[in-house]
């Protein structure tokens, strides 16, 4: 953002400071200043000349004669500027005036005749080639006819002027306007600054006799605001208009763009002025792009669209990219008569994905895609009408024709001076937090320590405490805050226990077998949804995807990490390599919204995935391929590891196996899921079958007991008893495993299932389990009738429970 100081100066008195103070002072606030820059090298000595007659040269062809009157005195001065005329208002170096590059001027004979000084161009004047209107390229520059003989030239055409460059983040939009910057800048000194009304009067005829709006998607475009001004005369604009543009490194055109280039950089709100005559309709529809339909824009380029585009039409065809560029074919012309000025709010990721897709990168799209004031839209549109009803003549309808589902709401955000110094270390009162929200200028509720904050609308950044305690530091002074170094003795580091935990489960898996993998975070988009456990998908409403990927394989932030580690087995199983085992903790990223307004949430999963043989002794003719057991063991291993108990539910997921997957819980809570891959999936990676794993690290961590729990060795013999129970088939052995350890606590230490029969002798629908139940008190040795006593416990709880029959 480029600021010229002069302008500033205008809005609110800085002139008590240098350009380097008011510098310094803005970047201690938190927005840096890149550079301090003159518009042009000083100059001295120059004024507005009033040339009363000009002649030809009696000894030179190309040199005119001119009398020149510079206020207090007329001269006769010498010119060979091709453009020199009788009438004009000049810019004349008197004699002893010094010019860019310490040209000094005086008296002198030119081919004979005495010239008492110079005519100057702009860039005699120290202006940059690229900053001078085209028609004073060759020749002296022209004032208006409004301006004085013998005024100060330098000062008119603001070469005084210093330019300060701010750099500013992406979150300080509202410093994008000289307004915004004049609030900012007033924070700063605790100086005073409002933005003054605009003073607009109108015709009684209304607008509406000449224009309707209609919006087809208002979460798009919330607001569409049109002013109609008649009688408008295209020409130049006023000396003061076309110096604060170029200051600000915009080229002037006429009074009208002028006038709403000038708007954008005053209020930050961008405007379009269309010519209401080629407009060609009493209609404005605002809609999405039709798929490959072509405007041509004012930079005469055909532009292709598509549904992405959001695009202003006259209810047939598109007449500008909405937020980015206007089309040629209403382009404002110097016969242009009524205007149709344009004062919208577009949605900040709609405009950026037209400027994208186009490669269109303008001062209005920059300032929709950081987010322009709600409550300044509008007045935006005043302002300009206000301006062309003055210098351009106009003639403006009463009232804006409007759309408004524009969400004008002041953000609400509390905050405790206590909180405020702790996290600062500093000793503010609850009077100083009082004065620079004053000096802010954030209405607020005081109760006591507590604050109740509304923040004004052009301060969208602000949101929450965090952006509060920001605001307080910065205008308090970073310099302010105090320093201490640390006291006592000193500790060495170490790992939190997240972190141990961490490298321990990670310590696990490389134990098991599993070699670590590291995979992208960004995925393709049709991957981003595939192999979700279901408690995230329950979370997530969507992933998030890139809003300027690098590739379409890398386009969105994960929710599962099994998509990539299948695509790293796939990768290597084509190179031959068949018999993998891989682990992964990393990172999936969770976002509860639709439009991604916050930083998604990030979550610790550890995944796994297997395929091939597990185990392999060739001598003895012996292997074993991966299956659910195999993956089950590993997963029931983290759980002894943890000492977090897993409870394995039969369910049915999207990219999973129908038959061969299992929901885990822990804690009462779904962790994850384990299972076979689905054939088709397979299939599709080019794998045979695959299993895989995916738990919720964090949630484990967070139920890990801190204190680790040892047992002794037993000194006492146990007792193991068979026992075959028959059962309806649809009965899990898992839940007969809790029963079988809750009937026969304290004595039963362990409950194994080693065998499971369907077929013939067995009724159909039935099916048999075999359990090894572990009898023990490490205390004593046992009784033959408490064991026979817990047995029958456990039979009778079996028989109650899950209509248990014991096998004969």
């Amino acid at each position: 953002m480029l600021v010229s100081l002069n302008w500033l100066n205008e809005l609110i008195d800085v002139s008590d400071y240098t350009p380097e103070e008011l510098a310094e002072i803005i970047t201690k606030t938190g927005i840096e200043v890149e550079g301090v820059d003159p518009v042009a090298e000083a100059a001295t000595g120059v004024v507005v000349g009033y040339v009363k007659s000009c002649g030809q040269h009696p000894n030179a062809d190309k040199l005119s004669l001119c009398q020149v009157d510079v206020g207090e005195e007329t001269l006769q001065i010498v010119c060979g500027a091709p453009n020199i005329a009788e009438g004009q208002k000049v810019a004349v170096a008197t004699p002893g005036a010094v010019l860019p590059g310490n040209f000094k001027i005086k008296k002198t004979k030119l081919r004979g005749e005495e010239s008492n000084g110079m005519i100057c161009s702009l860039q005699e004047l120290g202006v940059d080639e690229k900053d001078v209107p085209e028609e004073y390229k060759e020749g002296i520059f022209v004032f208006p006819e409004n301006v004085e003989p013998g005024q100060d030239a330098i000062k008119l055409l603001n070469l005084d002027d210093k330019i300060i460059e701010l750099g500013l983040t992406p979150n300080r939009a509202d410093a994008m306007s000289m307004a915004g910057v004049a609030y900012e800048v007033a924070a700063a000194i605790d100086g005073s600054y409002t933005l003054e009304e605009e003073q607009l009067d109108t015709v009684e005829e209304p607008a509406s006799n000449y224009v309707s709006v209609q919006v087809e998607d208002a979460e798009a475009n919330p607001y569409y605001g049109a002013f109609v001004i008649q009688d408008v005369q295209v020409g130049p604009s006023p000396l003061w208009i076309q110096n604060r543009l170029t200051a600000s490194g915009i080229r002037p055109i006429n009074n009208v763009v002028d006038i709403t280039n000038y708007v954008l950089l005053e209020y930050g709100q961008p405007l379009h002025a269309f010519d209401f005559d080629r407009f060609g309709s009493d209609q404005i529809v605002t809609r999405r792009a039709k798929d490959g339909e072509v405007i041509k824009t004012l930079d005469d380029q055909e532009r292709t669209l598509t549904p992405e585009h959001l695009v202003i039409t006259n209810g047939e065809e598109a007449h500008a990219i909405a937020g980015v560029m206007g089309g040629a074919k209403s382009e404002v012309q110097d016969d242009t008569k009524t205007i149709l000025l344009e004062a919208a709010y577009f949605s900040p990721s709609v405009v950026r994905q037209s400027s994208s897709d186009h490669g269109l990168r303008s001062e209005s799209s920059t300032r929709f895609e950081k987010g322009v004031d709600p409550n300044r839209v509008e007045r935006a549109g005043k302002r300009a009408a206000e301006l062309l009803q003055k210098y351009a003549g106009g003639t403006v309808l009463q009232g804006v024709v409007s759309f408004d589902e524009l969400d004008r709401s002041e953000k609400q955000v509390t905050i405790e001076t206590s909180v405020i110094n702790k996290r600062l270390g500093t000793e503010i009162s609850p009077e100083e937090i009082g004065q620079i929200l004053r000096r802010l200028q954030f209405t607020f509720v005081q109760d006591g320590e507590v604050f109740h904050i509304s923040a004004p609308t052009r301060r969208g950044d602000i949101e929450r405490f965090e952006d509060m305690l920001e605001e307080v530091a910065r205008i308090y002074g970073y310099d302010n805050l105090p320093f201490t170094l640390p006291q006592g003795a000193s500790q060495a580091g170490g790992l939190s226990l997240n972190q141990q935990l961490k490298r321990k489960i990670k310590a696990y898996f490389e134990g098991a077998g599993l070699d670590e993998t590291i995979t992208y975070s960004l995925t393709k988009e049709d991957w981003a949804t595939k192999l979700v456990s279901p408690e995230v998908e329950r979370e997530a409403v969507s992933p998030v995807g890139l809003a300027m990927p690098m590739s379409e394989e890398h386009s969105h932030l994960r929710l599962s990490q099994l998509p990539e580690m299948l695509q790293s087995l796939s990768y290597n199983v084509a190179r031959k390599q068949n018999d993998l085992a891989y682990y992964e903790v990393g990172t999936v990223f969770i976002s509860e919204e639709e439009n991604v307004t916050k930083q998604p949430r990030e979550v610790l999963r550890a995944s796994g995935a297997l395929t091939g043989q597990w185990l392999a002794h060739p001598w003895q003719q012996e292997k074993k391929e991966v299956d659910f057991f195999v993956v089950k063991g590993i997963v029931e291993g983290l759980s002894e590891l943890l000492d977090i108990p897993f409870e394995y539910e039969k369910g049915k997921l999207p990219d999973m196996h129908p038959g061969r997957t299992a929901i885990i819980k822990a804690g009462g809570k779904e962790i994850g899921f384990i299972g076979q891959v689905h054939p088709k999936l397979q299939k599709a990676f080019g794998l045979k079958e695959t299993y895989v794993f995916d738990l919720n690290a964090e949630e484990l961590m967070s139920q890990y007991e801190k204190e680790e729990a040892f047992q002794t060795i037993p000194r006492y013999p146990s007792v193991s008893r068979d026992i075959a129970l028959v059962v309806d088939e649809t009965v899990a052995a898992g839940d007969i495993a809790a029963t079988i350890e809750e009937a026969g606590a304290p004595l039963v230490k362990d409950v194994q299932v080693f065998d499971l029969y369907q077929g013939e002798h067995m009724e159909e629908g039935k099916k048999s389990l075999a359990y090894n139940l572990l009898y023990l008190d490490p205390n004593r040795t046992l009784k033959d009738e408490e064991v026979e006593a817990a047995h029958e416990n456990i039979l009778n709880a079996v028989k109650e429970q899950h209509k248990a029959e014991l096998r004969s």
